[in-house]
């Protein structure tokens, strides 16, 4: 099985860097869920890198990014029609954060900054009817559900937090990717630009507390293994 990582995310500030991208650290999230010879490629879309051809993989993630639905980077366009042929290939597509406001985005919903600002750390989500903490770092949100999708899950603060599709695709508006220590160095390098003092005095307060991710990457995984 070959899974194609389309990496939008820029991880060159020095007190990131140690972690690798976030298509790594997601790689390392899901993994030991999938069969020991799925092959996973990284393609580095946001630094121009060409984008793959669908029928070369049997799955696709797109994870988290800086930008936003709303902002128009050069490959902004070609990622809106790509994922439009996945989903014509009914080609399993996982999306988190950025590529959960993103699918929606392409498929009908929309997807803007919310008004409370920044949200970092810890939250309890609801997915089919169990309830765990996973780590958020966005201000986007979505704002409606596509027509054709299905919410399952969500937050108090973020309802439409996790959505399933008509075709092979799951996504969610948290990172279960996202270590407590990723989580510590990111909000040090945010902190005085995307997080102001307050917001970031009050992350660290809850960056310890312990995450319970396990069913749902299971339920994740099943999206590949069923592709």
């Amino acid at each position: 099985m070959r899974i194609a990582i389309l990496d939008c995310a820029d991880l060159k500030s020095a007190g990131l860097e140690r972690h690798g991208s976030v298509g790594r650290l997601v790689q390392n999230w899901i993994a030991p869920h999938l069969p020991a010879d799925t092959a996973f490629e990284r393609i580095d879309i946001a630094q121009g890198a060409e984008f793959p051809q669908v029928a070369d993989y049997d799955g696709f993630i797109l994870p988290g990014s800086e930008y936003g639905v709303y902002d128009n980077p050069p490959w902004m366009a070609e990622l809106i029609d790509m994922l439009l042929r996945i989903r014509s290939a009914r080609v399993p597509l996982l999306g988190i954060c950025f590529g959960h406001q993103m699918m929606a985005h392409t498929f009908g919903g929309e997807a803007a900054k919310a008004d409370l600002g920044m949200c970092v750390g810890p939250r309890c989500w609801t997915v089919e009817g169990t309830t765990f903490y996973a780590q958020v770092l966005h201000q986007d949100q979505v704002s409606k559900v596509p027509p054709e999708a299905r919410l399952i899950g969500g937050a108090e603060y973020c309802k439409n937090g996790v959505i399933e599709y008509d075709f092979p695709a799951l996504s969610m508006q948290f990172h279960p990717e996202y270590t407590s220590q990723f989580m510590i160095d990111a909000v040090e390098v945010l902190e005085g630009t995307a997080l102001d003092t307050q917001t970031a005095a009050t992350a660290r307060q809850t960056l310890q507390r312990t995450l319970h991710t396990d069913v749902f990457v299971k339920k994740a995984a099943r999206l590949f293994l069923r592709g």
